[in-house]
């Protein structure tokens, strides 16, 4: 008998979204105890911390990948799903660099931007490996649902962290707002396009070389 393949999701990701989790509880703590800003940057963005959430998606992409592809659950052109990857990062640039110059409301441009980003990255990726997409997704959603709730709590008590900073040029609005526009929005936008593709450009590549190895 095959096994539900949502069960089967649900533990291929486990150990991966806990992972995850604990990553960003300790980022967290990193930020609110002041420590090293090298390794967590409490700044708005938390640019160049090494400690990311976002460092873990090419090597959990390729964890998925293989264990997909020794499962039998590989597509047939393994190099096709890097391929694609990279095609959907050149046309997110575009879209990115044209939406930006026609949209200057940074409230009307993230959610437009989020909903163009995604529905590029879920059209151009789903078909070349359904598995790994649908693994990405779920363990995108997995990831980024706790820094939805992190934020919420961070923007209203106003930590000092990275989680409620805003960059220099955004308007004053309420807390809610602005969570719904820095937080929400984004992480299940923006990052779960990211998940999907950089996990999938790192996974078809891998998944290609073992193929060529074996």
């Amino acid at each position: 008998m095959m096994s539900n393949p949502d069960q089967a999701t649900r533990r291929l990701i486990l150990v991966p979204a806990i992972i995850t989790l604990a990553v960003t509880l300790l980022r967290l703590t990193g930020e609110l105890q002041g420590w090293s800003p090298k390794l967590f940057n409490a700044d708005p963005g938390g640019g160049g911390a090494l400690f990311g959430i976002w460092l873990l998606v090419p090597v959990f992409g390729i964890y998925f990948a293989l264990k997909l592809a020794r499962a039998g659950q590989a597509p047939q052109s393994r190099w096709e799903v890097a391929l694609r990857a990279i095609i959907s990062l050149a046309v997110i640039a575009g879209i990115i660099a044209l939406t930006t110059s026609v949209i200057s409301n940074m409230i009307v441009l993230i959610p437009i931007l989020g909903v163009l980003v995604l529905s590029a990255a879920v059209f151009l990726m789903r078909k070349s490996w359904p598995a790994l997409f649908s693994t990405l997704v779920s363990y995108g959603w997995a990831a980024r649902i706790p820094v939805v709730v992190i934020m919420f709590f961070a923007i209203m008590g106003n930590w000092g962290t990275h989680y409620d900073g805003t960059p220099p040029d955004f308007p004053e609005t309420g807390p809610f707002v602005e969570w719904f526009l820095t937080g929400l929005f984004p992480q299940l936008t923006f990052w779960i396009a990211f998940t999907i593709i950089v996990g999938m450009l790192f996974g078809g590549v891998a998944a290609a070389l073992r193929k060529g190895a074996s």
